[in-house]
């Protein structure tokens, strides 16, 4: 049985702590492939990245991915960068997928651009717009539904995604 919902977005759009609130609201699991990749790696993202460089943890999240989509039929939240995968792209067709969009102020707030956000060092504000401005089209590809998360408390976020689910 796939996933009830998988939600996509980027870093500092509250996928996981959504993921956990609608999981609990619907009665099923919820995973996260961010802690997947990390479990199969025995290290943290930001280890992956420093030792062994983004491809490797790409290939680890698409392996990490297409198992969740085949395993897991709770609430799946999908690492910031999972959709860039075009074979990722491709197994969320036909699934509910949504899309938790949110302006930099919001996730800058959030998640306060730290150390262990590998994507975001140096300039993490000019990075996570580029990030956006290179992911915006694809997360809007696979979406099915879209929910804005800025100013809304993640109660506030869950409630619109079970709305969304019908």
């Amino acid at each position: 049985m796939p996933p009830r919902v998988v939600l996509v977005g980027p870093p500092g759009s509250g996928k996981s702590t959504a993921a956990r609130l609608v999981a609990s609201r619907l009665s099923v699991p919820s995973r996260d492939t961010d802690v997947d990749v990390e479990l199969a790696a025995g290290m943290p993202i930001s280890d992956i990245f420093v030792e062994h460089g983004e491809d490797h943890f790409r290939g680890l999240e698409r392996a990490a991915v297409a198992a969740a989509l085949k395993e897991h039929d709770g609430v799946l939240a999908l690492g910031g960068g999972a959709i860039l995968d075009e074979r990722t792209r491709a197994d969320l067709r036909g699934r509910a997928v949504v899309f938790l969009d949110v302006s930099i102020k919001d996730a800058a707030s959030r998640v306060g651009f730290n150390r262990d956000r590998p994507l975001l060092l140096g300039n993490p504000r000019a990075q996570w717009t580029r990030l956006m401005e290179a992911r915006r089209g694809l997360y809007e590809e696979v979406a099915t539904a879209t929910v804005q998360t800025d100013g809304r408390t993640p109660d506030e976020v869950a409630d619109q995604i079970v709305a969304v689910l019908g």
